[in-house]
């Protein structure tokens, strides 16, 4: 379905990702500028923190992309978890898995104390860039 027409007949165009349904309902999945491309699949971080936070013992996440010679690029997500909780990376994998197509799913989860925000609250992703995954 073509998204609602806007005054003059023109559609209304955002660097956000998204989709509309039958309804018409708009579904934001991500910012343009921030899906990557991987083994040739559009991927939006925000739809993988959107599913990881969803679980019960994750407080805050977090996904970017990183380069990867098989696939040009892949995702790592960063989670906080609720305190006290514990939780593996396996288990949050099976979690997307569950939720979200087999493509999306991170390669690598990190678990952090806390995910780096500016004073307004929003994420750092160019700071989480440097972290490296559990080996």
């Amino acid at each position: 379905m073509d998204p609602p027409a806007v005054a003059g007949g023109s559609t209304r165009r955002s660097p956000g990702g998204g989709r509309f349904d039958d309804e018409p309902r708009l579904f934001v999945e991500g910012r343009d500028d921030e899906m990557i491309v991987s083994g040739g699949e559009n991927v939006f971080p925000k739809e993988v923190e959107d599913c990881l936070s969803r679980h019960e013992k994750v407080a805050d996440a977090a996904a970017i992309g990183v380069e990867d010679d098989d696939y040009g690029m892949r995702l790592r997500a960063f989670v906080v978890l609720e305190q006290g909780a514990e939780v593996s990376e396996d288990d949050l994998k099976d979690h997307v898995k569950r939720n979200l197509a087999r493509y999306k799913v991170p390669r690598e989860i990190v678990f952090l104390d806390e995910l780096p925000r500016n004073a307004t609250g929003k994420v750092l992703k160019h700071e989480l860039e440097t972290e490296d995954a559990a080996p």
